[in-house]
């Protein structure tokens, strides 16, 4: 099974807006933990940037450039990586088109969706405050910014751990890791050079390919709203604190009528896929698959494949793949 952008970027899809209010008086005193994840969200959304940051999976080490410009129309966003395999991301709006250049493919997607780093947040700053416990840190120094470091300990070990660093004056993240259940370091992204805000030229939003040539491979996986229950599928039960967020129909390596549920605890977000079995290639592994924060799990239901994939223990993982239930 081919999952869509799985070689472009894994990040969940963007829920409805959840924020807590800020009375007057708390708004005068030095920011609370969850008032500085509510600066985090506000800054990937509303403030122009653009720089360089490194990303860590143990000995794999990948620098991307991101630049990312707010306008009235909409966000637009260009990512590029700079070593290892080469890709680039343009975003309009909530239109994703990936370039692979290796093999001249281009992957398109369209539906709300939170972007990679430094935009690891959704909306969803309420279920974040139930299923972790948030402890402001020291202050630290990430690329020349002074920075307020916020620690999102995990309530059960269904979800990973977090450490963030924040920008004083903007509240920009520029540095994130994530940690296993033995608080082992799975991955890292950090910011080597930024430019928050003031102009940026729209000559860095130029995708460097164009998928109007005829020697590139156009993967449209563009999904629709649906509604798995009325085709028969299920979630018998989630972890605690993950609950179903989006249902979407889509079309995935040629593949049509591919089932998307998505989960989310307000941080992690898991996706649950459903395909029809074929003859036309090669039937895939049953199992678990990891990598670095990813887990993957596959398992036949009926004439089906369920793959779910999610940012989360594998414990997770497994537990929802086990929990999808086929009734017709």
């Amino acid at each position: 099974m081919t999952l869509p952008f799985a070689s472009c970027v894994w990040r969940g899809i963007r829920i409805p807006l959840f924020l807590l209010p800020v009375s007057a008086a708390i708004a005068q005193t030095e920011p609370t933990a969850l008032q500085w994840l509510q600066r985090i969200y506000s800054a990937t959304e509303k403030l122009s940037y653009s720089g360089t940051f490194v990303y860590q999976q143990g000995q794999q080490v990948e620098t991307s450039r991101i630049t990312h410009v707010v306008e009235a129309s909409g966000p637009r966003e260009r990512l590029e990586t700079l070593d290892g395999v080469p890709r680039e991301i343009i975003r309009t709006g909530d239109e994703v088109v990936c370039y692979l250049p290796a093999s001249l493919t281009v992957k398109i997607d369209k539906q709300p969706g939170r972007r990679p780093f430094p935009a690891i947040l959704s909306e969803q700053l309420k279920d974040v405050s139930e299923n972790y416990t948030i402890r402001k840190g020291e202050i630290e120094r990430v690329g020349g910014y002074s920075c307020q470091v916020l620690a999102l300990e995990p309530k059960d070990r269904m979800r990973y751990g977090h450490r963030l660093w924040a920008d004083l004056s903007t509240g920009m993240l520029l540095k994130a890791k994530t940690f296993d259940e033995k608080n082992e370091l799975l991955e890292q992204f950090a910011f080597t050079q930024i430019k928050i805000g003031g102009h940026i030229g729209r000559d860095q939003l130029k995708a460097r390919y164009s998928r109007e040539s005829r020697d590139w491979r156009v993967e449209d996986s563009r999904a629709k709203r649906a509604n798995l229950a009325e085709a028969g599928w299920t979630i018998r039960s989630s972890p605690a604190g993950f609950r179903t967020v989006a249902e979407l129909m889509r079309t995935m390596g040629g593949i049509g009528g591919v089932g998307h549920i998505v989960l989310s605890d307000g941080l992690a977000a898991i996706s649950v896929f459903i395909e029809p079995a074929t003859n036309k290639q090669p039937a895939p592994q049953p199992g678990l698959v990891r990598q670095g924060a990813i887990n993957v799990y596959m398992r036949p239901v009926g004439s089906y494949w369920v793959t779910v994939v999610g940012e989360a223990p594998a414990e997770s993982v497994k537990y929802i793949a086990n929990a999808v239930e086929y009734r017709k």
